[in-house]
């Protein structure tokens, strides 16, 4: 994910020789510098001793630990900072940071990877006009960005968005298999379900009209999309989609909870 902000930020002319990345992985920060242009550094305490903005694009396991061992210069120089790690509460990072920060918190998904991403986000009482701003600059070079009023939104954007492409991949696999069940070589199918997908959503996106005026418009009377929708009903799909999504919000809701722990 860091990475693709990093195209993102680079793609939209933001100056590389002031982004600098840490990494355990001298490897992964060669690769980087070499891409980018950007600069590299394996110690975080002198990559954030200066620094204006950061960003914890780490995972939320480690986090806790990444934050202790910047605490002191976060301490003295006071930067935003921006967190990517799924589930942490920003009052766990800000205690972990030593309190009273301003800080950002995001919820990005996977299609970020290819700036055309869908991220929330929430920021706290500290974080003044121009510092959303400059998250909003970084986070929307990888696709949309929304914000939310309150910090438990951004569970049910986890459930909706975080979570969300894995839903339309597990609708494009089932579409896919069935395609071939009714005779489709695999091939055939996969490109129809794909393109179908692709298709749908750019006219729910670029068009004016709600998705379910869009359905209405699809769906002739006593037809086979009529068909197929009555199918979907009489199988309850909207409550299925709800519990699914229920299901995420609550998981993202113990995740807090169990990794928020002192």
């Amino acid at each position: 994910m860091a990475g693709s902000l990093i195209s993102g930020l680079v793609n939209n002319h933001y100056p590389a020789n002031k982004i600098t990345v840490t990494d355990p992985d001298p490897q992964k920060l060669n690769q980087l510098k070499q891409q980018f242009s950007i600069n590299i550094e394996i110690d975080n305490l002198k990559a954030v001793e200066s620094a204006h903005v950061i960003v914890l694009a780490v995972k939320p396991q480690v986090l806790k630990a990444v934050c202790n061992n910047i605490r002191k210069a976060i301490l003295k120089t006071q930067p935003l900072v921006i967190s990517i790690a799924a589930g942490i509460r920003s009052t766990d990072i800000d205690r972990w940071l030593g309190d009273g920060n301003a800080l950002v918190r995001c919820m990005p998904n996977t299609p970020a990877l290819i700036q055309a991403g869908a991220t929330g986000l929430f920021a706290n009482t500290r974080t003044s006009a121009e510092q959303k701003n400059m998250a909003d600059q970084i986070l929307s070079s990888a696709g949309i960005t929304l914000w939310v009023d309150n910090e438990e939104q951004l569970d049910a954007v986890t459930a909706v968005s975080g979570s969300g492409p894995a839903y339309f991949f597990l609708f494009l696999e089932a579409m896919q298999s069935a395609g071939k069940q009714l005779g489709l070589d695999e091939n055939t199918a996969a490109m129809l379900a794909k393109q179908t997908a692709l298709g749908a959503a750019r006219m729910a996106l670029e068009g004016e009209d709600s998705p379910a005026t869009l359905r209405e418009k699809v769906t002739s009377k006593g037809g086979t999309t009529a068909a197929a929708i009555a199918s979907f009903e009489n199988n309850n799909f909207n409550g299925i989609i709800a519990q699914a999504l229920t299901a995420a919000r609550d998981r993202a809701i113990e995740l807090a909870n169990e990794l928020g722990k002192d």
